[in-house]
């Protein structure tokens, strides 16, 4: 009797141990497939370059590919509202200024909570609003900008990958700081926006960096300012918006992974180490750095605090600018 209690005690505590292992296995196996990276914007902004470059990488660190899916359309919200209810524990997001910081504010119901759909997982990277002109514009810099849009008020233009994007907050912050009056005019990602801004059609933009570096380089496209607190070492004859008359003004667009609360939190543990790992990568800095954009690698916490500063910067930004959703 005593040998058939014990054997049944070894059998409970060995279920329990293969149980654990098991657990540990599937733990360790994640992910089992190819990873969807969702991109809540058109092709060709600073969101797509920096998906790509931690994309490549991250796959190599988790041993499973990582594919970038671009998924535009109102804002960021579509796109969003579908990974904050994918349960897949394969689909990921890029989060950005606008979804998580701007558009809180400026809609009256999204299908997702910013705060409460989503792990951060981390900050990856921060790109710097790089204020350009078409090359026919007769002005070199910000001041001349200025002073040209003052004496045509409502004349000018300037054109934004759309209503509550990262351009249009930059130029209605410093339209605010300048006092000028320019006409915005909303586009469905930033691709299409730089499309009609090359062709004569638009006079400024503000736009992420890697998204117009090229542009800037070969002459298409002329910068005027850096939203920067210093100088760019890409662009050193650029001065910042703030060398230009206006002290402590900064404007970045900042990038990160999220992926939807259910995911369970081993997996977001892992995922965020290799997230962190793959923009520090030499692959993805030397990339990102060569289109000034600004490698970070933070962790799920770091990233948590930096949108909740973030939300409560804009906020009183968008009001007074009375930004509204097309």
């Amino acid at each position: 009797m005593n040998t058939l209690r014990i054997n049944r005690r070894q059998l409970i505590v060995s279920a329990a141990g293969l149980g654990a292992t098991r657990l540990a296995v599937a733990q360790a196996a994640w992910p089992s497939k190819t990873l969807r990276f969702v991109v809540p914007f058109a092709p060709g902004g600073s969101s797509e370059i920096v998906a790509r470059a931690t994309a490549a990488e991250m796959g190599k660190l988790l041993g499973q590919s990582v594919y970038v899916d671009n998924k535009p359309g109102a804002a960021g919200n579509l796109a969003m509202g579908e990974v904050a209810r994918a349960d897949d524990q394969h689909t990921l997001i890029l989060g950005h200024i606008g979804t998580l910081a701007v558009n809180p504010y400026i809609f009256d119901k999204l299908p997702y909570d910013p705060n409460t759909s989503f792990r951060p997982i981390s900050l990856l990277s921060k790109v710097p609003s790089l204020y350009v002109v078409r090359p026919e514009l007769p002005v070199k810099n910000l001041k001349e900008f200025v002073a040209l849009a003052k004496s045509k008020p409502g004349q000018l233009n300037y054109g934004s990958a759309g209503n509550g994007s990262a351009g249009h907050l930059a130029f209605e912050y410093l339209k605010m700081a300048s006092g000028i009056f320019v006409v915005h005019v909303p586009y469905r990602g930033t691709g299409p926006q730089l499309t009609d801004l090359m062709g004569g059609r638009l006079d400024g933009a503000a736009v992420g960096a890697p998204a117009v570096m090229q542009f800037i380089k070969t002459g298409k496209l002329r910068c005027i300012a850096t939203g920067t607190p210093q100088r760019l070492a890409q662009l050193p004859d650029v001065p910042t918006v703030a060398e230009q008359g206006y002290p402590a003004f900064e404007m970045t667009q900042w990038y990160g992974l999220m992926a939807p609360s259910s995911l369970p939190q081993a997996h977001a543990d892992k995922l965020a180490l290799a997230a962190a790992r793959a923009v520090k990568e030499p692959a993805a800095v030397k990339l990102l750095e060569s289109e000034a954009a600004i490698v970070v690698g933070s962790t799920p916490a770091e990233f948590a605090r930096f949108i909740a500063e973030e939300q409560k910067r804009w906020q009183p930004v968008i009001a007074r600018a009375k930004i509204k959703p097309d």
